[in-house]
């Protein structure tokens, strides 16, 4: 188990965003979501790889599964600055904040105008970033990407990168002039940009009309 300082159990960035759909799947619906749901908002292919997570954050004690219940995983507490409904939190240690780039709005549904320059700079901590590389941050506009827990005016912590994995949430730039927020998936000959709404279609490519932009590893929210 990967241990931060302080003997704090740390979580993947798929353990974090399970936890973080989970909880605000349980805030919004007044019950947490079904295994099949959280397959399909994480974007796994199979039922076991989502026991196989819920299982890692039971035994970090972040969640309880009470058993022989449906929907029965209880959230007992969240990483570091995040509070239980999934929005930002104190921390109580501001020397592990960074100031990241606010680049402007990421279409969550139709590709909106490529990101430029950057607006101002926010606060993240530790928990919403990556352990390494450049982040930046972008306001979510629309709702494609709702069933993954991303929601309009959410701020997605963007890592800088050229490169993802199938099932990673991207920012894609499409053609060199719009961008748009979307799972990454890829067949033999084009490149399919999902959403997580089903009245959004997929978007299909070529793979020279498509350039990764960075990868989400983290979301902030007001109430």
């Amino acid at each position: 188990m990967a241990v931060r300082k302080g003997g704090m159990p740390m979580l993947t960035v798929k353990q974090r965003d399970l936890l973080l759909f989970v909880a605000r799947y349980s805030r919004a619906n007044g019950a947490a979501p079904s295994f099949d749901e959280m397959r399909i908002a994480m974007g796994v292919k199979s039922k076991s790889g989502i026991h196989r997570l819920v299982k890692s954050l039971e035994e970090r004690r972040f969640v309880r599964c009470l058993p022989y219940r449906a929907r029965s995983i209880e959230i007992l507490r969240m990483p570091g600055a995040m509070a239980p409904n999934g929005s930002a939190a104190g921390s109580g240690d501001d020397s592990e904040m960074a100031r990241v780039p606010l680049m402007g709005q990421i279409a969550a549904g139709t590709p909106i105008e490529a990101i430029s320059n950057a607006m101002g700079v926010i606060d993240v901590p530790p928990d919403m970033r990556a352990q390494s590389g450049d982040h930046y941050a972008l306001r979510v506009v629309g709702d494609s990407m709702r069933d993954a827990g991303i929601l309009e005016s959410d701020i997605a912590i963007l890592r800088a990168q050229a490169s993802a994995d199938d099932g990673d949430i991207i920012v894609a730039l499409i053609r060199g002039e719009s961008a748009t927020l979307k799972r990454l998936r890829r067949s033999r000959h084009r490149l399919h940009l999902e959403a997580a709404n089903p009245d959004y279609p997929t978007q299909s490519y070529d793979f020279e009309d498509v350039v990764v932009q960075g990868r989400l590893v983290g979301l902030m929210r007001q109430y």
